[in-house]
Formats: C-alpha cells, structure tokens, sequence
C-alpha cells in the first residue's frame, strides 16, 4: 500500500491486490480511465433514449462520491467546511476527473469552476465541440460533494452546467442550489 498526502488536505491510501488485479483508493474500488473510455460511455448516456442516461450518470456519480467524501470526512475528523471544500477539489483531481475548483459554497447555494476536465477535453479531441454540456459525471460529484460538505441527503442539490469547455469556453461553470 502506498500513502500520499496532496498539499494541505487529502491522503490517499492507495492499494493493488495482484491477485484480483483490483486497485483501491482509500479502501474503494477504482478504475482507471482514459478519455477514450470516458468519452465513450458519456456519448453512450447521451444517446440513451430507453432511460435518462444523463440522469442515471449524475445520480451514479452523486452517491459514490457522496459516500466516499463522508466517509474520508469521518475517519479524518475533517469537520470545517473550507477543509470540506480542499478535501472536495483535491479529490476530484486524484480520481483523474480534472481540475476543479469551489468558488462559493453554502447550505443553499454555490458555484463550481473547471480550469480542466477529463471528460470535456476528451471529447473536443474525439468528436470535437458542441453546443450541451457532457460532463454528467462532474454535476454528480459536485452534488455529492455539497450533500457531504453540508451533511444533508443525496438529491437535496440541483446542478446546472451553465459554461462548458467543450462548447468553447476557456473554463466550465456550475451552479449549485438546494431543491
């Protein structure tokens, strides 16, 4: 196993089971992914016209990383919402996803920048820009992140993709509000 501590905040326990070919970040499953991978299974949600796909996409994302926040946040006494918010953004950069940063967070409210992202980069190489938003994933983890920052239910936020990088734009901006 090896530890890692990121700049002021996260610590990543990270583990290969040889024998299962597993890899666990602090004891969770993960798998690693390539913006090929990535791009192709959000173009596979987007095209699903038998269930929302988007909507399953985001819910999938907003449990996991709800649960893996909490839980990071309970065995790291991790109690301060700026530290909440650290542990938040340098999570998402470990899993792979990017670059994000919580500009303005509150039990009601809240806006999320992407310098980078994973997915939206990905696609502008492979299929290049377009006019919606992709990056499901991202509004999952930022609505599971603010459920877990401010301790209240999966579902209690909405997120709203209103900049994208792959539509153009130098950065991608959500905005966060409580349903």
């Amino acid at each position: 196993m090896t530890t890692m501590r990121l700049s002021d905040g996260l610590v990543l326990k990270r583990n290969y089971d040889p024998r299962s070919s597993r890899q666990s970040i602090n004891g969770e499953q993960y798998v690693l992914h390539c913006h090929h991978f990535a791009t192709l299974y959000t173009q596979l949600a987007d095209d699903c016209g038998m269930l929302d796909g988007k909507k399953l996409m985001a819910e999938v994302a907003e449990d996991t990383f709800c649960d893996i926040l909490r839980d990071y946040y309970a065995e790291h006494q991790v109690t301060g919402i700026p530290e909440r918010v650290l542990v938040a953004e340098e999570y998402y950069a470990a899993m792979g996803l990017g670059l994000m940063k919580i500009r303005c967070a509150g039990p009601e409210t809240g806006e999320v920048e992407l310098l980078a992202s994973h997915i939206d980069q990905g696609w502008v190489k492979k299929w290049g820009q377009r006019e919606e938003p992709v990056n499901f994933v991202t509004g999952g983890f930022v609505a599971g992140a603010f459920s877990a920052i401010f301790d209240r239910a999966p579902r209690t936020y909405e997120v709203r993709e209103t900049r994208s990088i792959v539509a153009g734009a130098d950065t991608s901006k959500f905005e966060v509000s409580a349903s």
